[in-house]
């Protein structure tokens, strides 16, 4: 039998902190006091769940890339329908967090658990297409720097026309230039 620990019930769990700061405004601007505050904790409290802001935006990566990963993984051939619905996901969950898209734009250092998973099924969807290895993984790049790029741009228009970008146009001009191939 497991005795229960003295003290007061833990007032944080991975949850309810993720679940403050997706629903905290701009992510990309949201400070560890002011998410504290919404948490009626804290920040030391904060900190011992969360070591610092990078460690964050990590948990809310993996929580965002459970809901934008389908299911299935990667099929063996067909892999543009696949990530296509990829892309889409990443669309409307990504967007649905302001701030999200502006900060993961940035360079900084993305954990395993998150942005590893999506890398490896990505990957994985072209190598199961018969791109080999060194390309699938360039492909990988040149898809999630170009996805990642569109969507902060939306979140941050530059004023380059009159005319909102069309995420379709976008999506069917990136996967018709995937896989990468080496040139001629």
């Amino acid at each position: 039998m497991t005795r229960p620990r003295p003290g007061r019930p833990a007032q944080l769990d991975r949850e309810r902190i993720v679940d403050a700061a997706l629903s905290a405004g701009n992510l990309d601007t949201l400070t560890m006091r002011e998410l504290a505050a919404r948490l009626g904790v804290t920040h030391g409290a904060l900190y011992r769940w969360v070591a610092h802001r990078d460690a964050l935006f990590d948990l809310v990566s993996e929580v965002v890339l459970d809901r934008v990963l389908p299911e299935e993984g990667p099929p063996r051939r067909s892999w543009r329908p696949w990530l296509a619905k990829v892309a889409w996901a990443m669309h409307d969950q990504f967007l649905a967090v302001p701030g999200y898209a502006t900060r993961l734009s940035r360079p900084h250092r993305h954990n395993a658990d998150s942005f590893g998973r999506l890398r490896t099924e990505v990957v994985a969807a072209f190598t199961n297409a018969g791109v080999p290895p060194e390309l699938a993984e360039q492909s990988w790049y040149i898809f999630i720097t170009c996805t990642v790029s569109w969507l902060a741009v939306r979140e941050n228009p530059l004023d380059l026309g009159p005319d909102a970008p069309r995420f379709e146009l976008f999506l069917d001009t990136l996967l018709r230039g995937l896989p990468a191939r080496e040139p001629s």
